[in-house]
């Protein structure tokens, strides 16, 4: 089975913690870290090659993760708050990395990296 490309904002410490969470969540290896450029909210590619982002791509993303099924009905039942709760994440995604340690941004680049050569 090919991996699902998740593409992230590379340079923002936060985006690259959320995306190392979501990975290490991932045992089966279904995603397929992919940086991305200028993006405003991150996507995910389903096979079919629909690109989905912001709270839109929650539900397929939480059906590819291990116990992530009650997520995905939850979001897939309220798209709008999931919608806005993502929203106001992005919104705030410079206040809310800048309290994340350099420890932690290296961990999830080091998880972003071995996920992104183990999908090769």
């Amino acid at each position: 089975m090919t991996a699902t490309p998740i593409l992230y904002d590379p340079d923002c410490g936060f985006c690259r913690v959320c995306v190392a969470v979501v990975l290490r969540w991932d045992r089966e290896s279904r995603l397929r870290p992919v940086p991305g450029e200028n993006l405003d909210s991150w996507q995910l590619v389903l096979p079919d090659g629909t690109a989905l982002s912001a709270g839109a791509a929650f539900p397929p993303l939480f059906r590819l993760l291990p116990g992530g099924a009650p997520l995905a009905r939850l979001t897939d039942r309220f798209p709008g708050p999931a919608d806005r709760a993502y929203r106001w994440v992005a919104d705030h995604r410079s206040a809310l990395g800048r309290p994340i340690p350099g420890a932690v941004k290296r961990w999830a680049d080091r998880v972003i990296s071995e996920s992104a050569a183990d999908s090769r």
